[in-house]
């Protein structure tokens, strides 16, 4: 059973139209190109975000994670030294009023690293952390 069924999609292949096969070949080209793409994209640096969002703003402030609280993106680091830095940038907020807090966290070549003094939170050792973190309207 399992032949004729074979055969019978092969020969529906074969009396498809020309219009119909390069349609066909275009989607298979098209699936191959978008997985290499999505491969490329994935680092040997993963940084994982959560944010804490002030009060009422939480679809603002998850957007980023595409409405999650948290999420993993992947940044160009060819080092573990370039992965620190990626992860510390990572603790930027410039949207005072809508993202109260982060947990920034980091992978280098899949195993979780720390900030240059040890901290898993990179967070925590942001320069800017009192300026840019914690500033949320119920906060003051």
């Amino acid at each position: 059973m399992m032949r004729e069924e074979n055969g019978y999609f092969f020969n529906c292949l074969t009396n498809m139209g020309m219009e119909m096969k390069i349609i066909v070949l275009l989607s298979a080209a098209f699936m191959l190109l978008s997985n290499a793409v999505l491969a490329e994209e994935m680092t040997d640096c993963a940084v994982h975000y959560t944010r804490t969002a002030c009060a009422g703003q939480e679809a603002i402030s998850y957007k980023k994670c595409n409405g999650e609280q948290s999420c993993v993106k992947y940044k160009a680091a060819d080092s573990l030294e370039a992965c620190q830095k990626a992860a510390m940038k990572a603790c930027a907020n410039d949207r005072l009023d809508i993202t109260k807090m982060k947990v920034i966290t980091a992978t280098y070549q899949g195993q979780p690293i720390t900030s240059a003094t040890g901290a898993d939170d990179f967070c925590l050792e942001y320069p800017n952390r009192d300026t840019e973190l914690n500033k949320c309207p119920e906060d003051q």
